[in-house]
């Protein structure tokens, strides 16, 4: 092992680490093992919170903005969304309250992402969803 990093939340380790027999070096990123938590979905059905489900939408929402291909700060809004539903401390989270965490980290990081992700989780129908989001955001920025 050459380096050792922990987060700022101290929910994981960072550490780099180098082959002995041929020099490779690589980075492993450690966990800590949580307690799971169970999400209600919009339909009733319950399932796992899944971190990779939570990255796959962000990832998506900012695909072509000014944050794409910025992973450093895309992993650390996920970081920053899978802590704040930790810390709810609850056992069972319904999907909306995880909607309205990431939406509040992509409104701080990429206004463009941001509406992304709302047309989809908040299932906009038409020019007219998406000109009321876009006002508030406009209102909110004035």
């Amino acid at each position: 092992m050459i380096d050792s990093r922990e987060s700022e939340a101290g929910d994981l380790v960072r550490r780099r680490r180098e082959c002995l027999k041929c020099g490779h070096r690589f980075s492993t990123v450690e966990r800590i093992d949580r307690k799971p938590i169970t999400v209600i979905k919009k339909d009733g059905r319950k399932e796992l919170f899944e971190r990779d489900k939570v990255a796959s939408g962000i990832y998506k929402a900012v695909q072509k903005s000014s944050v794409e291909g910025e992973t450093e700060k895309i992993e650390g809004l996920i970081d920053a969304v899978e802590q704040e539903v930790y810390d709810l401390g609850e056992e069972q989270v319904p999907s909306r309250k995880i909607g309205d965490i990431v939406m509040g980290h992509l409104k701080k990081l990429d206004k463009v992402a941001y509406i992304r992700f709302a047309s989809v989780y908040r299932e906009f129908r038409d020019l007219d969803d998406f000109r009321e989001e876009i006002k508030k955001l406009l209102k909110k920025k004035s």
